[in-house]
């Protein structure tokens, strides 16, 4: 595995747990996305790893937005590119988080605020701790999400939720978080990365390829039409076919036996 400053990366068991450690709060600056980016891009190049979960160094945030100095730095500048670069390079991230095809689970720590934010709904799938609150703050800074909030948010909570936290900048608690379906579930604090563990575990004992294939029917298919979505869902089942997993989970069902899938 790669050495980076701010990321640390742990494979056990086939899940690779990926630390975003970048004190007091995990901020986001420059070089934080560009080292997440080489972490993610080696994690899903590793067949050795089948699941990923993101989480916070410390207990107080899992990532608490951007680097404030920096951003200013960007609006005092004449030079429009840097500023878009710093914007592309969140985007292009997120997107292969989204788009992987090895589920990443975010465990949510602490205070998800920003850039925070967007990371986490770039996930698969949210557990949260019981004290984390989550938010889009920027408007009180005078801009707006940058990394994907305008777009995901939205779709994860609906229109008028989105618009609300986006204009308010309020905050939430985990319970609201859960209540509107920003996160699959909220557990007490300290148990929130042996809880998304639990979960990458019990994905991890699937075969990877229905699981790839299940990662992309969705991914894919929220981004068209119901009937585009339906023939990639269709293109996605016929092509396990071809692989060896399939006969022995349908196999084992009929012989009332636990499947024992190898990843074939």
């Amino acid at each position: 595995m790669g050495e980076w400053q701010y990321i640390r990366t742990e494979v056990e068991d086939r899940i690779a747990v990926l630390t975003v450690d970048h004190p007091p709060v995990n901020s986001f600056n420059a070089q934080v996305v560009t080292e997440l980016e080489q972490a993610i891009d080696e994690l899903l190049a590793d067949d050795e790893v089948k699941a990923v979960v993101i989480t916070g160094g410390g207990t107080n945030a899992f990532v608490a937005g951007a680097d404030i100095p920096e951003i200013k730095e960007q609006f005092e500048s004449t030079d429009d590119a840097g500023a878009g670069e710093f914007i592309e390079r969140g985007h292009r991230t997120f997107l292969k988080i989204e788009r992987a095809t090895k589920p990443i689970i975010a465990a949510i720590n602490g205070f998800c605020l920003g850039g925070g934010l967007e990371l986490a709904m770039a996930c698969h799938m949210r557990i949260c701790s019981d004290r984390a609150r989550l938010g889009q703050p920027e408007i009180n800074l005078g801009i707006i999400p940058g990394w994907g909030g305008t777009q995901r948010l939205p779709r994860h909570v609906g229109k008028g939720k989105a618009f609300e936290m986006i204009l308010s900048g309020d905050m939430i608690t985990a319970q609201e978080a859960y209540r509107i379906g920003l996160v699959n579930k909220v557990v007490p604090a300290g148990a929130v990365l042996k809880e998304a563990q639990g979960l990458a575990r019990k994905i991890v004992s699937k075969s990877k390829f229905p699981t790839a294939a299940a990662l992309r029917a969705v991914t894919e298919g929220l981004a068209v039409s119901i009937e585009e979505g339906l023939k990639i869902e269709a293109q996605q089942f016929v092509i396990l076919k071809e692989k060896e997993d399939p006969l022995e989970g349908l196999g084992a069902f009929l012989e009332k036996r636990q499947p024992r899938f190898q990843d074939k």
